[in-house]
């Protein structure tokens, strides 16, 4: 057993030093300079080499066509399966895209709605005739039937009620 298993490793060093620097430089070519990818192949068709011992008989003559072949249709795989296969992105770059996250959105609502509620009715109102609806601050008097300088009031004072209260619980700074 011991006789065979050096046998190979000396086959296989043989065959490395005879074919590896070729081939490497013909697969490099093939990935148009993707080294890794390269080295990969050339290690591959090695181990296939060795895993097919009847390509390596004398009568079948010269290994060469035979490497080469193997080392060519290892990169079409290649190329396929990265055509089938989506694009893989790294993680750290997803963490810089910009993305609307619909979580944090949510959480700000329930936020602002938790501090609209701690307002006095009439605040509450006020602001959200004047933000939430869009309405000017004639509108929204005649809407709730108070005066305009009334609207002005509550909203200056709702408004910095609301701030605090975000504050507090460390929302806004």
């Amino acid at each position: 057993m011991e006789l065979a298993q050096h046998a190979d490793e000396e086959l296989m060093r043989a065959l490395y030093a005879a074919h590896a620097a070729p081939m490497f430089g013909y697969v490099l070519r093939l990935l148009e300079g993707d080294r890794q990818a390269a080295e990969d192949v050339v290690q591959e068709t090695l181990l296939r080499a060795w895993r097919h011992p009847e390509a390596l008989s004398a009568e079948r003559g010269d290994i060469r066509p035979w490497l080469w072949t193997v080392a060519r249709r290892l990169v079409i795989d290649g190329v396929r399966a990265r055509r089938v296969r989506p694009v893989e992105i790294p993680q750290q770059a997803l963490g810089s895209l910009p993305a609307d996250d619909e979580l944090d959105r949510a959480l700000e609502s329930w936020q602002v709605a938790d501090a609209l509620a701690s307002l006095s009715p009439e605040h509450r109102a006020v602001l959200v005739e004047t933000y939430y609806r869009g309405r000017t601050v004639s509108e929204t008097a005649e809407v709730l039937g108070i005066p305009r300088g009334t609207v002005k009031s509550r909203a200056y004072y709702g408004l910095r009620a609301l701030r605090l209260f975000l504050t507090e619980r460390g929302v806004t700074g």
